[in-house]
């Protein structure tokens, strides 16, 4: 099986998998969540091909990608990094409506604080950026 290789990212020395696991579609969007035991085979799967940076959110279903992920990297969860996104404030979401949300009353307010990632990104708003490299 070939080995998904690695790469720097940034400048402190962190290496990661030149190609990343988005968690999104485990648990929400693209339809209904699927089988916890798929997701955690293809968790492990992916691990086992050498891909080590995973990304989750607090809108990936409120708290239930994180607690998946928690579950199938629960004895190897020194084998990847994992990036987490907040600030998405899903009070009003079952009306269609969401806002971002980065104010320090939000952010102390809400559970951000219980995923022990060192990667956590604020969600943000709809913000023009040159882009940095091919897409």
């Amino acid at each position: 099986m070939a080995k998904v290789e690695k790469m720097k990212l940034g400048s402190q020395g962190l290496e990661v998998s030149r190609q990343g696991l988005g968690c999104m579609g485990m648990s929400a969007a693209y339809g209904p969540p699927k089988p916890e035991s798929d997701m955690i085979d293809l968790i492990h799967h992916a691990i086992d091909t050498g891909i080590t940076f995973l990304d989750t959110s607090d809108m990936y279903g409120r708290f239930t990608n994180e607690i998946l992920l928690g579950k199938a990297l629960k004895d190897i969860r020194n084998k990847v990094e994992l990036a987490t996104k907040f600030g998405a404030d899903l009070a009003k979401f079952g009306d269609g409506k969401m806002s971002i949300r980065g104010d320090p009353a939000f952010v102390r307010d809400s559970d951000y604080n219980y995923i022990r990632s060192p990667y956590q990104f604020q969600h943000t708003s709809c913000i023009r950026l040159p882009q940095e490299g091919p897409v």
